[in-house]
C-alpha cells in the first residue's frame, strides 16, 4: 500500500508524504503520524504535484489518498518549514489544523489556530515585519484552496481512506474525494469554530452541496466530533468498515475503478461536480457534449461491443 520512506538527515517530503503505485493505482499516504499526519507546506505541494501527475500520467486509471497512524489528516502544521521567506501563514496554507505537529497523545483541540490566522506579525515572502490586507485571503487561496481544487480536478477518480481523525483541512481533503471509505474509529471536525475562525480549504463550498445548508452550518457552528457512522448516515461517506479492513475494502473499490473506462469516469466526475451550479439547460448540454467526446475513446468502443458480443469489455483507459 505505501513505499518505504527514504533514508535522510531529518524527513524528505518524499518520506512524510508516500506514493506508491500499484495496479493501476497510485496510492499517496500521509506519513507523519507523530504529528497526526498535520499538513506542511511540502507536503501539500507534494500531495498537488502527485494529482497532477496522476491525471497526466495513462498508467494510472485511480488515486487513493490515506494515512499512516490514528489520524487520516489532523488539519494545517503551523510549525512545519515553509517556502523561503515565508512565515507561518504561508506554511498552512490554513486548514485550523487540529494539531500543530504537536506531540503524540495531544489533544486535537490544542492547536492555537489556522496558518491564515496565527502569527500575525508575518506575511508571507514580505520579511517586512507584518502583515497587511490581502495576505491572508492569498494565502488561502494559494494554500488550502489549491489542494482542494487538486482533487476536485483531478482526471482520476479519488478514494479517500479515512484511517482516523481528519480535522479542517484534513476532512476537507477526504469531503473533496470522489468517494470516501471510513474506518470506523474515523471521525470528522470541522474544527474552525474552536478558533475563532471561518472555515475555509473549501469547506463552505463542499459541505452544503454534500449535505444540505442546515446540516452543514450545525457541523460547522458547532464543531462537534463526527463520528464515522453519523457521516455514513448524514451523506459525507460512502461505507464504514472496520479499521483492520480499511485497506482490503478500499483495495477493492481503487482496484474496480483502475479496471474502468477511465475516461468516461473523468467525465462523468466533471459532469457530477459541475451540475449543482448549471441550470437544467446547461447540465443537458454539458452531458450530451460529455457523450459526444466519450464516444471517440477506444473503451467506448470496446464497451459497446461487449455488449452487442454478450462479453464483458475490457477497458484500457484509452
Amino acid at each position: 500500500m505505501t513505499s518505504s520512506p527514504e533514508e535522510s538527515i531529518g524527513p524528505s517530503v518524499d518520506s512524510v508524504v508516500l506514493q506508491a503505485t500499484d495496479n493501476g493505482v497510485s496510492w499517496i499516504t500521509l506519513n507523519r503520524p507523530e504529528a497526526m499526519n498535520a499538513i506542511t507546506w511540502d507536503q501539500r505541494e507534494r500531495l498537488i504535484r502527485l494529482l497532477a501527475d496522476a491525471s497526466a500520467d495513462p498508467l494510472i486509471r485511480a488515486v487513493v489518498i490515506t494515512g499512516t497512524g490514528r489520524a487520516f489528516c489532523a488539519g494545517a502544521d503551523l510549525r512545519g518549514n515553509t517556502p523561503t521567506g515565508s512565515g507561518a501563514a504561508a506554511s498552512a496554507g490554513s486548514g485550523a489544523g487540529a494539531s500543530t505537529g504537536s506531540a503524540p497523545g495531544t489533544s486535537p483541540d490544542a492547536s492555537p489556530g489556522s496558518g491564515a490566522a496565527a502569527s500575525p506579525g508575518t506575511g508571507p515572502g514580505s520579511g517586512r515585519g507584518e502583515r497587511i490586507a490581502g495576505d491572508v485571503a492569498r494565502t488561502i487561496r494559494q494554500g488550502a484552496q489549491r489542494l482542494i481544487a487538486a482533487v476536485l480536478d483531478c482526471d482520476k477518480p479519488v478514494i479517500a481512506a479515512v484511517n482516523g481523525t481528519a480535522a479542517g483541512i484534513g476532512a476537507h481533503l477526504a469531503f473533496a474525494c470522489d468517494l470516501v471509505i471510513a474506518a470506523d474509529t474515523a471521525k470528522f471536525i470541522e474544527v474552525f469554530v474552536r478558533r475563532g475562525l471561518v472555515p475555509d480549504g473549501g469547506g463552505t463550498y463542499l459541505l452544503p452541496r454534500l449535505i444540505g445548508p442546515l446540516r452543514a452550518k450545525e457541523l460547522m457552528f458547532f464543531g462537534d466530533d463526527l463520528r464515522a457512522d453519523a457521516a455514513e448516515r448524514l451523506g459525507l461517506v460512502n461505507r464504514v468498515v472496520p479499521v483492520r479492513e480499511l485497506e482490503k475494502a478500499t483495495r477493492e473499490w481503487a482496484d474496480r475503478l483502475a479496471s474502468g473506462p477511465t475516461r468516461a469516469l473523468a467525465l462523468t466526475k466533471q459532469l457530477v461536480n459541475s451540475s449543482l451550479e448549471s441550470d437544467r439547460g446547461s447540465a443537458f448540454a454539458a452531458e450530451a457534449a460529455a457523450q459526444e467526446i466519450n464516444m471517440t475513446t477506444a473503451d467506448a468502443q470496446e464497451g459497446i461491443r461487449g455488449f452487442i458480443e454478450r462479453r464483458d469489455p475490457e477497458f484500457r483507459g484509452r
